[in-house]
């Protein structure tokens, strides 16, 4: 008899355990009612003010389908390889990084732009012409980049041929400092390390990108296109309010300087200089920049077949944007 209770008393012990976790006390179990887990969508991005629209979108936090992560990077190369191997679902990136990886594969769109111009070209305060780079150091931040291709531009330009200078890589944070020590005798790059330079007048822009490049693409928004695809009412409002946050990043007012200072550690002089540069107001990837572009990438060996517009760019969630 005996036997037979604590029998009973541990059925009776085990029927309440199991009922208590089918009630639901787990708030990411099956009764939500209503209240389910948002989407995380994760987006990566560098310290760079070609990145503002998405701190200032991340800054607003209410999304209705999702919630937004923001994934710090400290170089091109890691920010790519968490993008193609699909532990981001996108980033604000070098375009012609995303194309590339687009040429070997991955499945990626071009959804907008981080920024129009703000790439200037920054010498030492002794250069005062083109020619006179020739022989030196000037640095970029990876040869596949909008960068190196405005340096080709500038020196083809000026009647000179690439290997005049000696193009070398760079981490951007460490241009101003190679500039202002002579290790180098100009460089470009994203913003803001060419305004640090002019600020504290070690170096003073030679060229800005619009006086070698009109309407040249740098940075763009890229989206994994399984996650478009799959997830698209999550796609589109993510867009729609990127869209938005562009508009706010124009007014280049308090807020978007505040807003900005929370994920670059730049002086304020600084972000207004390089704000000055720089635009966000139409941050749709037009195909006659895209093609230039493209045309570039072959003209200097970087590549033999880009994606062409149609394969790469996708402006239907651009377009949509309330």
């Amino acid at each position: 008899m005996k036997s037979y209770k604590k029998l009973l008393s541990l059925l009776i012990i085990s029927i309440l355990a199991v009922s208590l976790a089918a009630c639901g006390s787990n708030p990411s179990s099956a009764g939500k009612s209503g209240n389910e887990e948002k989407r995380v969508v994760k987006i990566g991005y560098l310290p760079i003010t070609h990145a503002v629209p998405l701190y200032l979108e991340n800054e607003q936090d209410s999304f209705k389908n999702f919630k937004l992560e923001l994934v710090k990077f400290g170089s091109w190369p890691e920010l790519m390889d968490a993008l193609n191997t699909g532990r981001i679902d996108g980033a604000s990136v070098l375009v012609t990084l995303a194309m590339k990886a687009k040429e070997q594969g991955i499945d990626l769109k071009a959804v907008a732009l981080g920024h129009r111009d703000g790439n200037v070209l920054v010498s030492a305060n002794d250069i005062n012409s083109v020619e006179d780079l020739k022989g030196k150091n000037f640095a970029i931040p990876h040869k596949f980049s909008t960068h190196n291709i405005l340096l080709y531009q500038m020196l083809k330009q000026a009647g000179l041929k690439y290997e005049d200078v000696k193009a070398i890589e760079l981490p951007p944070a460490e241009m101003p400092a190679a500039l202002s020590e002579g290790r180098i005798s100009g460089y470009v790059v994203a913003e803001p390390f060419g305004a640090v330079s002019v600020s504290i007048k070690k170096g003073k822009v030679l060229y800005q990108d619009t006086d070698i490049w009109k309407d040249s693409i740098d940075c763009a928004l890229v989206l994994r296109n399984d996650f478009i695809q799959k997830e698209n009412e999550v796609a589109q409002e993510f867009v729609n309010e990127y869209v938005k946050a562009g508009e706010l990043a124009e007014k280049k007012d308090d807020h978007t300087l505040t807003a900005s200072s929370k994920y670059m550690k730049v002086d304020k002089e600084v972000m207004d200089l390089s704000f000055q540069w720089i635009s966000y107001d139409d941050l749709r990837v037009n195909k006659s920049s895209y093609d230039e572009l493209t045309k570039t990438l072959v003209e200097m060996g970087l590549s033999e077949n880009p994606p062409s517009y149609e394969e790469f760019v996708d402006n239907s969630l651009f377009d949509k944007a309330k």
